[in-house]
C-alpha cells in the first residue's frame, strides 16, 4: 500500500536517489509513485509484486474467457468434460507405449 508521505516523490529526487529508492521498494515491497510538475506519471515496485500482478491479470483474462463462453451457452456438462478428459489421457498414454 502507498504511503503517500514517504512513497510519493518527485521525478528529480528519483533522477539524485535511484538507487536508494530500488533498495527501498525490494525492501519494504512498497511502491513508489514517480511525479512529474506534481502529476502522479509512473509507479515503481519490486520485481515479486509485479510478477504477481502479471499473474492476477493473466488470470483475471482466463476468466473472462469462462464468463464469455458461460453467457455464450458454450459449456459442456461435468460427465462430458470427464468422458473427454478420460479418452484423451486415454489416447497420450497409448502413444507413450
Amino acid at each position: 500500500m502507498v504511503n503517500l508521505a514517504h512513497d510519493l516523490k518527485p521525478i528529480s529526487y528519483v533522477k539524485a536517489h535511484t538507487t536508494e529508492i530500488v533498495k527501498y521498494v525490494g525492501d519494504s515491497k512498497s511502491p513508489v509513485v514517480i511525479t512529474q510538475n506534481g502529476e502522479a506519471k509512473a509507479v515503481i515496485i519490486d520485481i515479486e509484486s509485479y510478477q504477481k500482478t502479471i499473474n492476477a491479470v493473466n488470470l483475471a483474462k482466463l476468466l473472462s474467457f469462462g464468463e464469455k463462453d458461460i453467457k455464450s451457452g458454450n459449456t459442456i456438462t461435468h460427465e462430458n468434460a470427464k468422458k473427454i478428459f478420460e479418452r484423451t489421457l486415454g489416447e497420450i498414454h497409448n502413444e507413450a507405449n
